[in-house]
């Protein structure tokens, strides 16, 4: 009887829990958020000296992305320790306490209730070492200065004006304040002392609050701030239902200003020279991969072979090298290539030296490998014959194995239709070696007649890349061919015949966009039309009236993205801490432009005018709010979901 007894207590106390966490079939839903019930020491205390705090809920809580979210300030050296533990927050600080300072803990919205998840909201637990609390808050936002992208999880703290600051600051002191911004770039930095202010924003990978690698995103403020505040009111909207609002509340509320900074984070050009990979996927090429740009290629200085056979294909800017070897009779008769590779690195002390490496590099795959492969090819092409012709009823074509001649493979871009101010590239898989134009011809369609036509073809910066220009005439059909063997890349192997029809646009398909820049300096700017995809399509420098023509743009949605060229040289320029040097300011049109066939708009555009938070239109934005937290409607759900069960 007794067991019996103790059963039913059992199957009582679990049938309480599961009501009080909300069955589908009974119970209701708990959609009540947490609430704070005291703390110790009290949220606002003063004249506090213990390192242990405990916050106490009236329900079991947890804290969802802590690490991200939640932010002691003054900042901790010695990373706090912050953890839920069933109705209560334990914080430990390891640091020494500051003295005659307000320490905030911000918990952001990271306080959820254990079962369904309601979140507090945003939370914050505060106390001073001192004999009063500083209430006075700084907000603004964090930009990518190269494009303006949000960013999130980026630190931004300040420092007082005092006889402590100096302009390398950064290096050598950590925040006084500090905050983290969120999915919007957004940061909210409290606790702070009325006063007199500089702002700094780092992507502290080392953990130490200062500014200590070049590859640190960093950003910094020129002009000093001052802290204010002043009562002002919000609307908040009752809603009666999802389409009906009921009344509007008009709530007081402290608003705490400098609530607008933009800080523009940068990365510092000349990142630290180092070799990061090298691959050698076949015996024809060697890649190696470098950390950031350089001025010139490595030296290399072959050992079991001569260097001079060595074809270089690198990237814009030298960070990536592809070196073709061209001495075939080596790479078949011996697998492991071995040289000394010679380049800039940077030292201990952030100098570029030269530095040399003893390299030995086996192909991933072998000759052996690519022949043995070849001949189960040829073998499998074979045995396809055999069946067709037994197939047959008549001899087939005589047909050349395709694994006989490698051919030079080339590709057109574009092909088929192109816009009147466009020219064709001609691009192969391998550095090309020797072109012979008099194997090439032009024609332009004349009634139903080809008919010769003056061209160029010319090598592009990239070795593997040529380009065909052309007097293009709209509405014209145009044929280009190339003669087999006419182009032969650096491996030895030529190219097949190739026959490509182009066919002009008419320029009725078309709009074009003239834009005036509304700017102090008008010359001084480079407009950029982009894609959706935040992508430039096309770029010209401002005129002397600050004007910019574009012509030939498809129909379709565009957005604009300038950049004031402090210097004039056509290039977007970063910035340097050291030197107090910011990046050449970065603005984007703050809508799309919709450009549409026969039609020419003008558009004006000043964008000092239009507020840097935001600026950026949310459709390009890569880096999207976070979502906001809700109490889930859950019960409301419940009940709509029983009455149509009734219905039925």
């Amino acid at each position: 009887m007794k067991t019996k007894h103790i059963f039913a207590g059992l199957a009582l106390l679990l049938m309480a829990a599961c009501a009080s966490i909300g069955a589908p079939d009974g119970g209701i839903f708990d959609e009540v958020p947490p609430k704070v019930v005291s703390s110790s020491p009290a949220d606002r205390s003063v004249g506090v000296a213990a390192r242990k705090m405990q916050i106490h809920f009236d329900e079991f809580i947890k804290l969802e992305n802590a690490n991200e979210k939640v932010i002691v300030s003054p900042p901790q050296i010695e990373p706090a320790n912050i953890r839920a533990d069933g109705k209560s927050i334990k914080i430990t600080l390891y640091d020494s306490l500051r003295a005659n300072t307000t320490y905030t803990i911000d918990f952001s919205d990271a306080i959820v209730d254990n079962n369904e998840g309601n979140p507090m909201g945003h939370y914050t637990y505060s106390f001073s070492t001192g004999g009063e609390i500083d209430t006075m808050e700084v907000s603004g936002a964090v930009l990518s200065a190269d494009n303006m992208e949000p960013i999130k999880g980026m630190l931004v703290g300040i420092y007082p004006l005092d006889s402590l600051f100096n302009d390398s600051i950064l290096r050598n002191k950590p925040f006084t304040r500090v905050s983290r911004t969120n999915g919007s770039g957004r940061f909210s930095i409290k606790g702070v002392k009325p006063g007199k202010y500089r702002a700094f924003a780092l992507e502290d990978k080392d953990g130490d609050y200062l500014f200590s690698q070049k590859s640190e995103r960093v950003a910094f403020l020129q002009d000093t701030f001052t802290t204010s505040c002043k009562w002002d009111v919000r609307m908040d909207t009752i809603w009666r239902d999802s389409t009906h609002f009921d009344s509007i509340r008009v709530i007081p509320y402290v608003h705490y200003y400098p609530d607008d900074l933009v800080l523009n984070a940068f990365l510092e050009a000349g990142q630290d020279q180092h070799l990061l990979k090298r691959e050698r996927p076949n015996p024809d090429i060697i890649k190696l991969f470098f950390t950031a740009p350089a001025d010139s290629l490595p030296i290399i200085k072959g050992i079991n072979f001569d260097e001079k056979c060595l074809v270089a294909d690198a990237s814009l800017y030298n960070d990536t090298i592809t070196y073709w070897i061209t001495d075939t009779a080596f790479t078949h008769r011996e697998d492991t290539i071995k040289f000394e590779l010679t380049f800039l690195e940077t030292d201990s002390l952030g100098v570029l030296q030269p530095h040399t490496e003893l390299i030995e590099d086996a192909p991933k795959l072998t000759w052996e490998k690519i022949l043995k492969e070849k001949q189960k090819n040829i073998q499998e092409w074979q045995k396809q014959r055999e069946k067709r012709m037994k197939k047959s009823k008549e001899p087939l074509p005589t047909e050349s194995n395709p694994y006989e001649i490698v051919y030079l493979d080339i590709s057109a871009k574009p092909i088929g239709n192109l816009d009147p101010n466009q020219n064709v590239h001609y691009i192969a898989k391998q550095p090309i070696a020797s072109v012979d134009t008099t194997r090439m011809h032009f024609y332009k369609k004349r009634d139903s007649l080809w008919i010769p036509e003056p061209f160029l073809f010319l090598p592009d910066r990239d070795v593997k890349s040529y380009t065909l220009y052309a007097e293009w005439e709209q509405k014209c059909q145009y044929q280009f061919t190339i003669d087999s063997a006419a182009i032969v890349g650096v491996m030895g192997y030529a190219c097949k015949a190739i026959k490509n029809e182009f066919t002009v646009r008419s320029d009725d398909e078309y709009g074009s966009l003239f834009v005036h820049l509304l700017l102090p300096k008008p010359s001084q700017a480079v407009v950029q039309l982009l894609s959706k995809a935040d992508k430039c399509v096309a770029e010209l420098p401002t005129g002397p009236e600050g004007r910019v023509d574009f012509f030939f743009l498809k129909p379709g949605d565009y957005y604009m993205r300038c950049f004031i060229d402090d210097d004039e040289d056509g290039v977007w320029d970063t910035g340097e801490y050291d030197k107090g040097i910011q990046p050449e300011q970065v603005f984007y049109f703050p809508k799309p432009i919709r450009i549409k066939a026969k039609w020419d708009m003008e558009q004006d555009w000043a964008p000092y005018d239009i507020s840097r938070i935001g600026q950026k239109p949310l459709e390009i934005t890569k880096q999207k709010p976070d979502k906001e937290k809700k109490v889930k409607d859950r019960n409301k759900e419940r009940e709509l979901k029983k009455q149509q069960e009734k219905r039925k």
